[in-house]
């Protein structure tokens, strides 16, 4: 396997890590999933909807409401178990994320051409000695990651289809989101966008 970038201590990028044919495939499998875990444009504890629509895989799937950030082991609206990662999904976490201990969610973030995501930390989960794993695909988007505290200056990258990174360590905490995608920059999925996968130990090991 390729050696990783490093854009800041924690923050590791496998650029084009998946083949054209490994992206197909999982597109095809999260957009099959979809169908028995539709998403949803969750609201805020605050009462905005976010602008991203979103569902999960795997044993736990992360919800937002007017109650507060959490993980379930339940679709919020179908009130059916989630559907399972692919094996596609475990495979790269044993080789990236944890060899030992299995993501128990995985994060599916549909992005249209004017959706977002507001800087944010990824605290929800039990140990952060965990790395939270990103697989993007579809359009590319403008990331942005900062430090530990939202004063802290950040810096901006491309994600690309077939892009793979690993916030751990010191980046396991840092504020990050996606400023835009940049529409029409792939073919990947069918009417355009972005998929963004993000695989997670939510529960202590």
């Amino acid at each position: 396997m390729m050696t990783p970038v490093s854009l800041v201590p924690g923050f590791d990028l496998w650029p084009g890590l998946l083949s054209p044919d490994a992206q197909r495939a999982l597109v095809e499998a999260v957009l099959a999933a979809t169908k028995a875990a539709p998403p949803a444009n969750y609201e805020t504890p605050y009462g905005k909807a976010m602008s991203v629509a979103m569902t999960s895989l795997g044993p736990l799937g992360w919800t937002s409401d007017a109650a507060g950030y959490r993980y379930a082991d339940r679709h919020p609206g179908t009130g059916q178990a989630w559907p399972p990662m692919p094996q596609a999904l475990l495979d790269l976490w044993t080789a990236l994320g944890d060899p030992e201990v299995p993501p128990d969610a995985c994060l599916v973030n549909l992005y249209g051409p004017e959706a977002r995501m507001g800087l944010h930390q990824d605290r929800d989960e039990a140990d952060p000695r965990f790395p939270v794993l990103s697989i993007s695909l579809g359009d590319t988007a403008v990331f942005r990651i900062g430090g530990t505290s939202r004063r802290d200056p950040t810096r901006s990258v491309r994600l690309a289809s077939g892009d793979v990174c690993r916030l751990s360590g010191p980046a396991r905490l840092a504020f990050h989101g996606v400023d835009r995608i940049l529409p029409g920059s792939s073919r990947l999925v069918p009417g355009g966008g972005r998929i963004n996968l993000t695989l997670r130990r939510a529960r202590a090991a």
